[in-house]
Formats: structure tokens, sequence, C-alpha cells
């Protein structure tokens, strides 16, 4: 392949011959590729799929993790296998492993984006992360990150999954498989990523104050029990005892929306109530003195941004085509859209992408941050277009 960047996308499941070895063979199109990229259901043997695909590759960089599905040109799929390649003369690349991260995840951020700063410098650089959402709160690992490389890198990534188990999710790195761990990549490139972050969520009635947080749980807003707040504005009768399970799905069609200065609000997941404290779990931090609002949305809704997170991503590349696609899709988006919806959401991907090859999957949370020190979603789509 004679071209200064190239980007591929290999497909293969579970029921294949060495998978790994049939995935990494459509990916690897060039004899330069830079990095690859790997997406794949913790149900797969995964510590086969690595040595596979590096026996395949002959040890070029590798990331990856396990996801709640994977996201392919072909469509949605489960218990599948996604390698991603990119290479290239325009291409320089660098990757870190930060393990055990439960600790301190803003130490581990920082060692992740320390990978960038030894990479050639370019025009274009961006980050990209893929981390263990139930390690903690990634909105640290986000300012570690931030604290190196400052306002003028962008990072882009998602959270890994375990098929929506909840029990422990993977990493990859090389040719190692790891658990609680983040891992990056820091791409330097001649030509220009896009990032579009849309989640298609609307605000529900008044804006709450958070009167008492800390961390991942809310405890009052409006200097009430948040979890009583939170079931009569949406007008559920509120039980002793919550139901988590009907509290999560209640949740995942409406999420809590984190004001912000500028641009869409941060969306956060709830997680679970807590019946003693009448609290709210969330995947991540909800800032006490904040303001937040209930949200709520539809397939319609959710869709629409789907198109515009596309859009934005493709602007970013000041006129260019893509030469591919990383998209890093909620799994709450894929249970509000259902199976017949996550085909179309991801027909409208393909039809913005032009031909590029499309890669992702369903995540746990989401990672986009191109201004400001915030940058960990829920319930949202982020989208890298590569020029």
């Amino acid at each position: 392949m004679h071209t200064s960047r190239w980007f591929a996308v290999g497909q293969a499941h579970a029921s294949d011959r060495r998978p790994g070895i049939r995935a990494a063979e459509q990916a690897l199109v060039g004899s330069d590729a830079k990095l690859l990229l790997v997406f794949c259901s913790e149900a797969l043997d995964l510590p086969a799929i690595i040595g596979q695909i590096q026996t395949r590759s002959g040890g070029v960089p590798l990331i990856g993790c396990t996801t709640a599905g994977e996201i392919a040109t072909t469509g949605p799929g489960d218990a599948s296998l996604l390698v991603a390649a990119l290479g290239g003369d325009g291409f320089s690349v660098g990757t870190a492993i930060a393990r055990r991260t439960s600790g301190n995840l803003r130490a581990a951020g920082e060692h992740a984006a320390g990978c960038l700063t030894a990479v050639e410098d370019r025009p274009y650089r961006v980050l990209l992360l893929l981390t263990d959402s139930l390690a903690g709160n990634q909105q640290d690992i986000v300012r570690g990150a931030y604290s190196v490389l400052g306002s003028g890198v962008p990072l882009v990534g998602g959270c890994a999954g375990d098929d929506l188990k909840m029990t422990g999710t993977f990493q990859m790195h090389g040719d190692e498989v790891v658990t609680q761990s983040v891992v990056a990549a820091g791409i330097g490139s001649d030509a220009p990523f896009g990032i579009g972050v849309r989640h298609g969520w609307r605000k529900l009635g008044e804006p709450l104050l958070v009167t008492h947080s800390s961390g991942n749980t809310v405890y009052t807003l409006d200097d009430a029990p948040a979890l009583d707040v939170y079931l009569e504005r949406l007008r559920v009768p509120v039980p002793a005892q919550p139901n988590q399970e009907e509290l999560a799905r209640l949740a995942m069609r409406h999420p809590l929306g984190l004001s912000r200065r500028e641009g869409e609000e941060q969306i956060r997941f709830i997680s679970g109530g807590e019946a003693a404290e009448r609290s709210l779990r969330c995947i991540a931090e909800v800032p006490q003195g904040g303001l937040v609002w209930i949200m709520e949305g539809n397939a319609a809704s959710v869709l629409a941004a789907t198109d515009a997170a596309c859009h934005d991503s493709v602007a970013g590349l000041d006129g260019r085509p893509p030469r591919g696609m990383l998209a890093f899709d909620c799994i709450a988006r894929r249970g509000v859209l259902g199976q017949q919806g996550i085909h179309a959401e991801i027909g409208r991907i393909v039809a913005i992408a032009a031909g590029a090859p499309i890669a992702g999957f369903y995540t746990y949370g989401e990672i986009a941050r191109t201004s400001g020190m915030s940058g960990f979603h829920n319930q949202t789509l982020v989208v890298l277009s590569i020029a």
C-alpha cells in the first residue's frame, strides 16, 4: 500500500479457527503498520488471541480491551474480535501501560500520557486511552493525563466491558492481558484528527443543586435525599428498599446531566441506589456544589446525536475525507436503541464515513477531552475520525 497513512480493520468470530490470525490478516493491508487496536469479547481465549495476532504482526505495538459488544462496518457484534491497524510513514506511535490502577488513578493517567511525550513530533497528536471503569473514578485518569499534556492534546477512548457481567474487565498491551489497568497509545500524524462527542439526552424539569456528594455517590439534592428526589421527579413511587434492576432500567433512560460552562451537559449513569443512605451511586464523580438535571431521551434523540457526533468528527478533518473511524458507544445507548436501533445507528455511521472502515466497541464509559480538564462521559457516543 503506497500511501503515507492507512487504516484497516479485520474481524473474526469465536467460531473461527484461529480468530486472531484471521482478523490480523484482514487488518494488516500494509507492511508498515505502526499500531494495532484490539476490541473483543471477554468470552474469547484472550491470551491465545493476542498470541495469534502477535505471531501474524511480528510484534507491532498493540493495545486493546474487552467489550460489551463490538462495532464494525458490517454492523454490531457480540462474542467477536476486531483488529484495527494504523500504518504508514505519516504516523508515529508510542504506547504505555499503567497496571493495578485502583489505588491511584490520577498517577495512572499521568503514566499513560507519558507515551506521547516520546513520540516523534508531528503537526497533529491525540492520546487514545482504554481503561477499566470498575477500578474507580475515571475522571481522575483524565486529570492525570491532562496534567502531563495540557490543553493542546485531545484525549479519546473508552472503558472496557465484560458483556454486562460487571465483574471484571481486561486490557491488553503488547503480548500481555491484564486487569484494573490503563493502556494508552500516543499518536502523531501529518494530517488532522476529528472528534465528535454527543449524547442525545434532553433536560427534564428544573436543575437540582448537589448539596452533598463524595466521589461517585450523591447523598442529597436540594438538601433532600438524592434517591427520593430522583424518583419523585420522575413520578415513581419511592420504596423503602429500591429494586436495583428496576432502578437501572429507569436510569438507562433518565441519567443525570452535569452542568458545563460550554457545550452539552456531561452525562452520569446512575448505577444504583442505597436504601439506608437514600443516595445515588454513579459511574463517575458528581461534584458537590454543582448543578445537575435529570435527563430524558429516546431512540430518535439518540440517533440524532449519532449523526451529529459523526458529522462533528469529520468536520475536524479540515475538508479531508476520513481514512477510518473509531467509535466508543455507551452500552446504555445500545439498551435504549434496541437491536433494530443499533443496526440503524451503525448504518448511519457507515454512511457518514463514506467508505472508510469503522472499528469500535460498546463501553462502560467514554473519554473525550478537547477543552478543559473534564473529559469522562456516560451514555454518550465518542467518534474519532482519522484523515
